[in-house]
């Protein structure tokens, strides 16, 4: 769906620096937000971003005006985009099932902090995993993606963007703490990114722009491509229900972005997404003596996986712990055939999470024929290399 840029840049970034960068170079033209740790510095960035892009920024009272606010903005023609934290992504539920009934192509960053409520505004968590899912009430698909790296939060802001336009549907950049607040050297682009409509849209409603053509009404009642209400017909309020989720379930295969580290003669995988596959790679690495100092590798591409939607790396120099990892980039749709494929010859799986065990669970219902070890952990703070090893040592029978 997009061109090649003009030209490429290597900056050190902060990662929510980054997720305003790639904003800017998907198009994004218009944000709306109130600021909150830990997310705040994507708000301050886009300031003055939106302006220089030829762009509008508003500061909102609040974050259900925010959300309402870049709603009316992508119907208005604009890109759109809004960034906030826990209870500010819960303030936004109502506003996020009216995009998603009115399939309104926008972009919502949840740089999580530790809950509920004010809970732990400087520390990190993992907690919102199932709210990004089923926070809004009715059912409706969405699509959320969960980076690891300040790499990711520039190359997922863009990707959300695409995905957005091309599904009909709002899709949730799910950070944290820990990568918000990182820096790191990452490529970025530079000049005018050109972007091809795709060539098929997916939803009910035949735009998501006024002053189109379309002649559509945007109704948050259960409506047909016309917005016309059928909330009062049974049989079709069940077919609109069923072609809002559909359109994002039937087509896992083109969104899952699920990637393997050292799985290919694994006994044992750690499961992981978002920050903590960090020190879950670290903790391969040490498990095979692997050395190498990079925390993250450099993850090559496997044409046959690619077709499954898995992307798998080359081993090294590897010692008798047959150990890997699969990192899931795109938490939803959850990628069940994807998992399976990645972890079919392993009997052990361990999920670490900054939670109290909430995607595990998901995980246990796909991989009924494994062992699968939940490592929750609560507190704001990461899980270690060494909690992680020494879990894969008891798991595999060795004292250190």
């Amino acid at each position: 769906m997009e061109g090649n840029s003009q030209s490429k840049n290597q900056v050190v970034l902060q990662g929510n620096e980054a997720c305003a960068k790639g904003a800017v170079y998907a198009g994004c033209r218009f944000f709306a937000g109130y600021p909150i740790t830990p997310s705040t510095e994507i708000i301050e960035l886009l300031s003055g971003e939106m302006q220089k892009a030829g762009g509008a920024f508003i500061q909102m009272e609040d974050e259900i005006g925010s959300a309402c606010a870049i709603i009316g903005a992508r119907w208005g023609g604009s890109k759109a985009m809004t960034a906030t934290s826990g209870p500010g992504y819960t303030l936004m539920q109502e506003a996020i099932g009216f995009a998603a009934v009115t399939e309104t192509p926008v972009v919502i960053v949840n740089v999580q902090r530790g809950g509920p409520s004010t809970g732990q505004p400087t520390l990190s968590s993992q907690q919102d995993i199932y709210q990004t899912r089923y926070g809004s009430h009715g059912d409706y698909g969405i699509i959320v993606l969960a980076p690891s790296s300040v790499q990711e939060m520039y190359d997922f802001t863009v990707r959300a963007f695409d995905l957005a336009e091309q599904f009909r549907t709002p899709v949730i950049l799910l950070a944290d703490e820990v990568v918000g607040h990182m820096r790191e050297k990452i490529t970025i682009h530079s000049g005018e990114r050109r972007v091809n409509t795709p060539k098929k849209k997916y939803g009910v409603s035949p735009s998501a722009d006024f002053f189109k053509g379309a002649n559509s009404t945007v109704e948050g009642q259960l409506h047909d491509e016309q917005g016309r209400r059928i909330g009062h017909m049974a049989d079709r309020s069940g077919e609109f229900i069923q072609q809002i989720t559909k359109k994002i379930d039937d087509h896992v295969d083109m969104i899952a972005d699920v990637q393997t580290y050292c799985m290919e003669d694994s006994d044992v995988a750690i499961v992981a997404w978002g920050s903590v596959a960090r020190p879950g790679i670290n903790a391969v690495k040490k498990a095979r003596g692997i050395k190498d100092d990079r925390i993250l590798p450099k993850f090559r591409v496997v044409k046959d996986l690619v077709k499954r939607g898995v992307r798998q790396t080359m081993r090294t120099d590897y010692s008798h712990l047959k150990v890997g990892l699969v990192k899931i980039n795109t938490v939803w749709p959850f990628p069940e055939e994807q998992l399976r494929q990645a972890t079919e010859n392993v009997h052990t799986v361990i999920v670490p999470e900054m939670n109290m065990g909430k995607y595990c669970r998901e995980i246990e219902r796909a991989l009924p024929d494994k062992k699968v070890i939940s490592m929750p952990k609560l507190g704001g703070n990461i899980h270690t290399p060494k909690e992680l090893l020494d879990r894969i040592l008891e798991e595999v029978g060795v004292n250190e």
